[in-house]
C-alpha cells in the first residue's frame, strides 16, 4: 500500500508535468486535497507533508474537522450547499466552489453581510445540461451574471465544473474546454479577470490542467482507496 506522502508527491509531480506540457507555471495551480470521509488522524498524515489546503463537501464533516485540525489549515467547501447550512459554513471556509444558483448566491451574500465576511466563490456550471445535476445552465449564467456581480459581499473568482461521467476522455476534455471558453466570455463581458477555473478530480486533473484549470480537487489519488486502506490498517 502506498503511503499518503508518496501519493501526495506523485500528484504534485503529475500536476507539474501537466502544467509544463501546457506551457503553464505549476505554481499557478491550486491543489485542493479532498478529505471527505477521511478522519482527522488520516488527514494529519497529509498535513505532516506540508499541505495546508483541504476541501470538504459535507457540512457535518467540515464542522467536525476544522476544530480537530491545526488552525493554519485552509478550507474550501466543494459540495452542494443548502441555504439553511450557509451560516455554518461561511465562518469556516475561505472559498465556496459550488454556488449553483442565484438563490444560493444571494443567501451567501446576505449571511456574509451579517457576519462581516467577504467570501470568495466559484459559480458552478452545468455545461452539459445534465438533467437533475446541480449548476447554472449555460444560458442562465449568461442571463444572470450581471445581477450576480451586483452582490456586494461575495467575490466571484471564476467557474467550477463537475463533468459528466464519460468513458471517452475526449468528451470530458470538451466540457473542460467549454467551461474555459465560457469563463473567457464572461470575463470579456464584465471586464473582470475571473481567473479561476475549478475543474479536474483524481481521474482527470491532468487533462483539466491542460485545458486551463487553476484549482484541482483531488481525493483518492492522495488518500488512496478508502476500502483498501481500511483492510490494511
Amino acid at each position: 500500500m502506498s503511503t499518503i506522502s508518496g501519493l501526495y508527491e506523485s500528484v504534485k509531480e503529475r500536476i507539474a508535468c501537466a502544467a509544463q506540457k501546457a506551457g503553464r507555471d505549476p505554481g499557478d495551480i491550486e491543489l485542493i486535497a479532498v478529505s471527505k470521509t477521511w478522519p482527522a488522524e488520516t488527514i494529519s498524515e497529509l498535513i505532516e507533508c506540508g499541505h495546508d489546503l483541504l476541501g470538504e463537501n459535507r457540512v457535518q464533516e467540515l464542522v467536525a474537522k476544522v476544530p480537530a485540525l491545526p488552525a493554519r489549515m485552509r478550507w474550501h467547501f466543494i459540495g452542494h450547499l443548502q441555504q439553511n447550512k450557509v451560516r455554518k459554513v461561511l465562518p469556516l471556509v475561505e472559498t465556496i466552489h459550488s454556488v449553483d444558483s442565484s438563490e444560493i448566491a444571494g443567501r451567501i451574500d446576505f449571511i456574509a453581510a451579517e457576519l462581516g465576511l467577504f467570501p470568495k466563490v466559484y459559480l458552478q456550471v452545468n455545461t452539459a445540461g445534465e438533467a437533475g445535476k446541480f449548476g447554472f445552465p449555460v444560458d442562465t449564467i449568461r442571463e444572470e451574471f450581471d445581477s450576480l456581480l451586483e452582490l456586494e459581499r461575495i467575490e466571484i473568482i471564476g467557474l467550477m465544473l463537475i463533468p459528466p461521467l464519460a468513458s471517452d476522455p475526449s468528451l470530458t476534455r470538451r466540457e473542460f474546454s467549454a467551461l474555459r471558453k465560457l469563463r473567457d466570455e464572461l470575463a470579456d463581458h464584465s471586464g473582470l479577470p475571473l481567473t479561476g477555473l475549478s475543474m479536474g478530480m483524481s481521474n482527470d486533473y491532468e487533462m483539466a490542467i491542460e485545458e486551463g484549470a487553476t484549482a484541482v480537487r483531488v481525493g483518492s489519488s492522495i488518500f488512496g482507496d478508502r476500502k483498501a486502506r481500511k483492510v490494511n490498517e
